[in-house]
């Protein structure tokens, strides 16, 4: 993935006397935007559903695997290795580019802590609080965790077990829990932001 250059930190204390003030709000207030956008942006969403796009097709795979194993013929087997082998070759670069995007994320989220507490301005700090987009990942959040959910305990209770063979429950309780591991992600961020802008923004003025 493309890497993009992070803002640098807020200058200290002792160096802001010597800066123009009204140059410094300003950038403040370009970077906060900035730094809002990507930690708690639209994009940012689709981002992590991508994610778990790419989870999801591997598991599709390797539940494949699983129920080509089931049916215990030679030919079965070795079609079962080759999806179990596209399913690892998927899930690796998947949990690679996650683990990039979530030392990321934590990057982005202490400079716009770090910018939004160095100096108070209200009409930038309105937009730090960003209750519109927190919405938007709550609620879209709180779907598809409960999608997750709905798939996974309703697979468990209505697919019957056919033979002793476990391969499409498996495959139908796995989905839901990426699914629903994925909005729990997505609601603990969402819930985290309106914390801590509740901390040390305070409660909205009308």
């Amino acid at each position: 993935m493309p890497r993009r250059d992070l803002p640098p930190p807020p200058p200290p204390a002792h160096m802001r006397a010597w800066l123009d003030e009204g140059a410094v709000r300003a950038d403040r207030a370009r970077i906060l935007r900035e730094l809002g956008r990507r930690s708690l942006g639209v994009g940012r969403l689709l981002l992590l559903w991508a994610v778990s796009a790419v989870f999801a097709l591997g598991w599709t795979f390797v539940a494949m695997g699983l129920m080509a194993f089931e049916e215990g013929d030679v030919m079965s087997f070795g079609l079962g290795l080759v999806f179990a082998v596209l399913g690892i070759g998927v899930l690796v670069p998947a949990g690679f580019w996650f683990a990039w995007g979530a030392r990321r994320d934590r990057q982005v989220r202490r400079l716009l802590y770090a910018w939004a507490e160095s100096d108070r301005d209200p009409a930038a700090d309105s937009r730090v609080r960003a209750p519109g987009r927190s919405l938007v990942w709550l609620l879209a959040s709180f779907g598809l965790a409960a999608g997750g959910l709905f798939l996974t305990f309703g697979t468990a209770a209505s697919v019957p077990v056919v033979d002793g063979k476990y391969g499409e429950i498996a495959y139908y309780m796995g989905l839901g829990m990426i699914l629903w591991i994925t909005g729990l992600l997505g609601l603990g961020k969402a819930g985290a932001h309106y914390r801590w802008a509740m901390r040390v923004f305070g409660p909205p003025t009308p």
